[in-house]
């Protein structure tokens, strides 16, 4: 093989959108939160999702994340009609292939670092022993070496996200889906937070799709895209 000519390989479709729409509602009450999307996202890629509020952005996310269905339309991960899925085998996508970080780092407070890094795992059925080496290795990988015994009230936001970041890798997924995953931070965490999920992606290849309103966050990524009134403006492709 050929390694320099199979480097520059253009990487291969892992999420389509085709005609995707979303209403909320029914009759005069009915509100289009999609209108139409059409959106490709490349394996290994570093979108940032932009747009003012009420643009359809979340609902996209929502729907990628299989947290929601669209009305009409085709969403397609990894060449596979997400739409005929059964409820239970998109909850197997969400568990198997995808990861989650949130604004409000959504801990559970009354359980350790290392507990909470575990849950994912829990869910897929894995032995204690192996559960808790992947966990331990999660919690290095993001820096917090030494602090898996603490629980979320004795840790700062920006040590908070960083184990909200191990729980959404520890099961190495194929896509990490953030959502303002610096919004409750300062400047200079949310560059920590950002230098962390950047290199993931260019380190281990984890396709990111980050919702934000900052641009300075945004720069972090290879691509943006501009949500407006339910339609993408920019950078659908």
């Amino acid at each position: 093989m050929n390694l320099a000519a199979a480097s520059s390989e253009t990487p291969p479709v892992l999420i389509e959108l085709r005609g995707v729409t979303k209403i909320y509602g029914q009759g005069h009450a009915a509100m289009r939160a999609l209108n139409g999307i059409d959106l490709s996202i490349r394996r290994g890629e570093f979108v940032a999702v932009m747009g003012p509020s009420g643009s359809g952005k979340s609902t996209c996310m929502n729907i990628l994340g299989c947290l929601d269905t669209p009305t009409g339309g085709v969403y397609r991960f990894e060449g596979v009609n997400v739409g005929r899925l059964s409820r239970d085998q998109r909850a197997l996508l969400r568990r198997h292939y995808l990861g989650f970080v949130f604004q409000g780092f959504n801990l559970l407070n009354r359980t350790s670092a290392l507990e909470n890094v575990e849950l994912p795992l829990i869910y897929r059925g894995l032995p204690v022993r192996q559960r808790q080496a992947q966990a331990l290795a999660a919690l290095a990988a993001v820096g917090l070496e030494g602090w898996e015994t603490h629980t979320p009230g004795e840790l700062s936001g920006g040590q908070q996200q960083r184990v909200a970041i191990a729980r959404a890798i520890v099961s190495h997924p194929e896509v990490l889906l953030a959502d303002e995953p610096t919004g409750n931070l300062d400047s200079a965490r949310s560059q920590e937070i950002m230098n962390l999920l950047a290199g993931f992606n260019r380190e281990r290849g984890i396709t990111i799709i980050m919702v934000t309103h900052e641009p300075d966050m945004a720069a972090f990524a290879r691509r943006r895209i501009h949500f407006l009134d339910g339609r993408i403006a920019a950078g659908s492709e």
